[in-house]
């Protein structure tokens, strides 16, 4: 027991003294290239492989709500978020101009009258407040 807990210091000393040696500009410039490279292959990959790979029924069913689902994740704490503890009700603008953006959406179904009928609601609730 005591040489694997020997070895396994010795392995950790190595490694912290290998993680302080500073990069040379040679190792950056390559690490950025090589995540270019996997940033552009992971986002180009099928469209690289075309009708070759066919999804699932159930997981292309599961992706159209992804778009929904990642913009509710950028909206929602934005709208409940105030600097200090989540603000559902009250005086929080934010949420009474979603909230009649929401309804105005539902009612009319224009993507870009909902815009321009969300930032005059909110403008006009900040005025008010």
């Amino acid at each position: 027991m005591m040489a694997v807990s020997s070895a396994m210091t010795n392995a950790v000393s190595s490694a912290m003294t290998t993680a302080t040696t500073a990069m040379t500009s040679g190792d950056i410039w390559l690490t950025i290239f090589l995540m270019g490279v996997a940033t552009v292959f992971t986002r180009c990959l099928m469209f690289l492989l075309g009708s070759r790979v066919q999804l699932p029924v159930r997981l292309q069913h599961a992706l159209r709500y992804a778009p929904a689902a990642a913009l509710a994740a950028i909206v929602v704490p934005d709208l409940v978020l105030t600097g200090g503890p989540p603000v559902f009700a009250g005086l929080n603008a934010k949420v009474l101009a979603g909230a009649a953006t929401v309804a105005f959406y539902l009612a009319t179904r224009h993507l870009l009258a909902t815009i321009i009928a969300g930032m005059a609601v909110f403008a006009g609730i900040r005025f008010l407040i």
